[in-house]
């Protein structure tokens, strides 16, 4: 039985913002005071918590922030007007429009006018393009943290295989990319991919992003494999899951994220890395 490591994302994204304070006082020096704004558009629960978690993070390192609220019903035309607004104004370097979206307001069309400079999230049309072709970029937060916590873990990626489960232009496509430039030879798995544990136990490295809990158990993983679960999914119960049968997997996978405390706070930890970069690009 292999002795599974703990990938404690909660550690590691500790740590990464006192490094981060470091450049936040650097910027202050020279008179920038980094900032992020966030746009809610409605009441989702569980956006009002994540856009909180920004927030506070933010305060931790000394980075500004301000949320602007819409209510659920306000129009595509002032959505893209407030976009607009922060676009134009150089005290905002990063601006994040919190996803998902009202039904009657188009998502891509949101992300599309948001200024590819301050695109922190990394959705925006020119950030994909240049992940994908392996030009510098905002990349996306959620597959930036999760090559943290491998990088941190001293997980080998070149000549590995590493397998997707997920193909969401949000985690899937994005981790896949980033895998494939460290030399990894990539699969990508989804909804359609037949008999999907046989090409998950070949994986190295599983990331598994579907938003189905505990999908994936202990005897669809390779003994040894780094699993990362970017899944999070409330039961029935209240209680919070991940893609991955955590326990199950336990003894057997060499590297495992729990849920919660493992990707998501390395996702918020990526949000202010993106910030601060682009608060530093900014000046030059």
């Amino acid at each position: 039985m292999t002795s599974s490591t703990l990938l404690d994302g909660n550690q590691l994204a500790k740590t990464l913002r006192e490094g981060m304070k470091t450049r936040v006082a650097s910027l202050t020096a020279a008179g920038c005071n980094p900032r992020l704004d966030v746009v809610l558009v409605g009441e989702d629960a569980a956006s009002q918590v994540y856009v909180r978690n920004k927030v506070r993070a933010c305060a931790e390192v000394g980075v500004a922030s301000e949320v602007h609220r819409l209510a659920q019903g306000a129009g595509e035309a002032e959505l893209l007007g407030l976009i607009d607004r922060l676009n134009r104004d150089e005290r905002v370097h990063g601006i994040l429009v919190q996803l998902p979206l009202p039904n009657h307001i188009a998502s891509q069309k949101a992300i599309g006018a948001i200024a590819p400079g301050k695109d922190v999230d990394g959705f925006h049309l020119h950030n994909v393009g240049a992940l994908v072709t392996g030009q510098p970029c905002f990349v996306p937060c959620t597959p930036a943290g999760v090559m943290a916590l491998l990088d941190h873990a001293g997980v080998k990626l070149e000549g590995k295989h590493a397998v997707v489960v997920g193909r969401s232009n949000i985690v899937g496509k994005p981790v896949a990319m980033l895998l494939l430039q460290r030399g990894a030879t990539v699969s990508i798995c989804h909804s359609k991919t037949a008999d999907l544990g046989a090409i998950t136990r070949q994986a190295d490295v599983l990331v598994v992003a579907v938003g189905k809990a505990r999908m994936i158990d202990g005897s669809m993983v390779k003994p040894g494999a780094a699993v990362i679960d970017v899944g999070i999914n409330r039961l029935a119960d209240g209680k919070l899951a991940g893609d991955v049968d955590f326990q199950s997997c336990l003894g057997i996978a060499g590297y495992i994220t729990p849920v919660p405390g493992g990707v998501g706070p390395m996702t918020v930890a990526m949000l202010i890395a993106n910030t601060l970069s682009a608060a530093e690009q900014s000046r030059k």
